[in-house]
């Protein structure tokens, strides 16, 4: 009976088998004939789930326009003298010739990025020109926030985020539907790049976008695209160059390769196409005899070692060091001279000054980020691996943070949403990202100082969180909860779980915060103005250091 239980409804009230008159199949009722596809009828009880639609340029741009209707609505908010640094470059490109770009000194806030980006404010000065001829204008223009001026740069910096949605799209393309939504929210909404770019003034996401076309194509295995694009960002802003000695082993290991003759064509090619770029970037500048005057604008290494509010990086604790010996001798009779500069006020010279510890140099900041960044050129050397080279360019750019020259908290978008790409490889990749990114965001609260802009940071911050918080909840659940204890550990190592630790570091971020907003005040007054600043930056340091740390373990482990 059981065999045809599944051929027919009917068959468990049938009388036994043995009572049933053999019909021929011919003379059968219609009741009795076989169903349609009756073949496939096993396989119709259990259906196949249809497979999701693949729509993933409908969905980045739904993600797009949600971002870009938060963009418009900061329009109106502070900005910083960022957004006059732009302005005046509008001017200088509009109204001298190519040859005075990295001469002019009209204005205090002069020419200081590569030639390619020199051109892109040249072709946004025709626009405009139209819009508001004084913002061009070489001398009535400084200064100059007309509302048609504040409207017009701020729509540049949202349209030119066209190309970090671009780049993020080719990037993800080929991930699930879940990954790839969740990883747009992450960098497209990223409360770091709304604070930077939409509200600060810069066009960060604008060369974000260029990296992550640059790595995409390395994924995909077409190098030599990739090394022509990365090419073209250190023509828009010198500042990625970190990532150039990982790009330079990868390639040659991963495209020069296929014995001598092959690899060393592939290694004309790939350089022909890099100098070609640095060609058309500064040979103009060269023909006019001023190369000399561009790169000096470009590497103004009298800045000193660090801005006038401090990265959190590793040159905090030193400095601190410094200071705290310092005191500490002075307390013991010795005779310690002051540095005559303030690390809290920024730095003007050659070098830094310090009153016990050794002075610090370009070159010996060159020279640790150098070291620091080995293992993963060691690694990119042995096993060039187009899947670990995000996570590659991510670390050399941490590495650059952490032990670079005059770094600027900003910097740390490069490698933060850098992250998020790879943040849904693993859950340990996912709770690191979780703890870096609060902390980067919370680092970038000083560039807004007014009050008006304190509960626009604080929402920012907050939706982040909670949006990364449901993302990866949802991302790294487990279907089937084991209830034995000797399961529950495996169970819990593939859940999104905050330890205790890392709870305990987030509120200190809170304490830290209410200590400045409210604290300070009413202990101090108006004494020690740098304290609360000073504190945002040793306890986010400790936090980029723990990042630091971390990704070295991973480059060392992973293979």
């Amino acid at each position: 009976m059981t065999c045809f239980a599944d051929m027919s409804p009917s068959s468990s009230v049938s009388p036994p088998l043995k009572s049933q008159p053999q019909t021929p199949l011919s003379r059968r009722p219609k009741s009795m004939k076989p169903p349609k596809n009756h073949h496939k009828h096993h396989s119709d009880q259990t259906p196949i789930p249809k497979p999701e639609p693949n729509r993933p340029i409908t969905e980045i741009i739904w993600v797009f326009l949600v971002a870009t209707c938060i963009k418009l609505l900061l329009i109106p908010a502070y900005h910083s003298t960022d957004f006059e640094v732009h302005r005046n470059w509008l001017s200088i490109t509009h109204s001298l010739p190519l040859s005075q770009w990295y001469s002019d000194e009209t204005s205090p806030w002069t020419l200081d990025y590569p030639p390619f980006f020199a051109h892109f404010e040249h072709f946004l000065s025709f626009f405009a020109s139209l819009v508001d001829p004084i913002m061009v204008h070489l001398h009535h223009g400084l200064n100059y926030k007309s509302q048609p001026t504040i409207l017009f740069q701020r729509l540049t910096v949202i349209v030119s985020d066209f190309v970090l949605v671009f780049g993020i799209y080719r990037l993800t393309r080929n991930l699930g539907y879940k990954e790839r939504v969740l990883i747009w929210v992450l960098v497209i909404l990223s409360p770091g790049l709304m604070i930077v770019d939409h509200l600060h003034f810069q066009y960060n996401g604008f060369l974000l976008g260029i990296l992550f076309i640059s790595l995409s194509a390395l994924e995909e295995g077409k190098d030599l695209l990739g090394g022509f694009v990365f090419a073209v960002l250190l023509c828009f802003k010198h500042l990625f160059a970190v990532a150039a000695p990982v790009y330079f082993v990868y390639l040659l290991r991963h495209y020069c390769r296929g014995g001598l003759i092959r690899g060393f064509g592939r290694l004309v090619i790939m350089g022909s196409a890099v100098v070609a770029v640095f060609a058309a970037a500064y040979g103009p500048f060269l023909y006019h005899g001023l190369i000399q005057q561009v790169f000096h604008r470009m590497f103004p290494f009298g800045r000193g070692l660090c801005h006038a509010y401090w990265a959190p990086n590793f040159w905090v604790f030193y400095i601190i060091l410094d200071k705290v010996l310092a005191f500490l001798l002075v307390k013991m009779g010795f005779n310690v001279q002051a540095p005559t500069a303030s690390f809290t006020g920024g730095l003007v010279g050659d070098s830094s000054p310090f009153a016990v510890l050794p002075r610090v140099t370009p070159i010996i900041t060159f020279s640790i980020v150098l070291l620091a960044i080995a293992p993963c050129l060691i690694k990119a050397w042995r096993n060039p691996q187009p899947r670990m080279i995000t996570r590659w360019i991510a670390y050399a750019y941490t590495c650059g943070f952490m032990f670079g020259w005059h770094v600027h908290e900003k910097a740390s978008l490069h490698f933060v949403i850098l992250l998020a790409i790879i943040a849904l490889k693993s859950v340990e990749n996912a709770k690191h990202y979780f703890y870096l990114s609060i902390v980067s965001c919370y680092s970038l609260f000083p560039l807004l100082f007014e009050a008006q802009e304190y509960p626009i940071k604080v929402l920012l911050l907050l939706l982040h969180a909670t949006l990364m918080w449901i993302g990866f909840s949802s991302q790294f659940t487990t279907t089937n909860k084991r209830t034995a204890e000797t399961e529950q550990t495996r169970y819990d190592k593939t859940r999104f779980i905050i330890g205790w630790f890392g709870k305990l570091y987030l509120l200190g971020l809170v304490a830290v915060e209410i200590y400045g907003q409210l604290v300070h005040a009413i202990l101090f007054a108006e004494r020690l103005p740098f304290l609360p600043l000073m504190m945002i930056s040793i306890y986010c340091a400790f936090g980029m250091m723990y990042s630091w740390i971390w990704q070295l373990r991973q480059i060392i482990k992973l293979h």
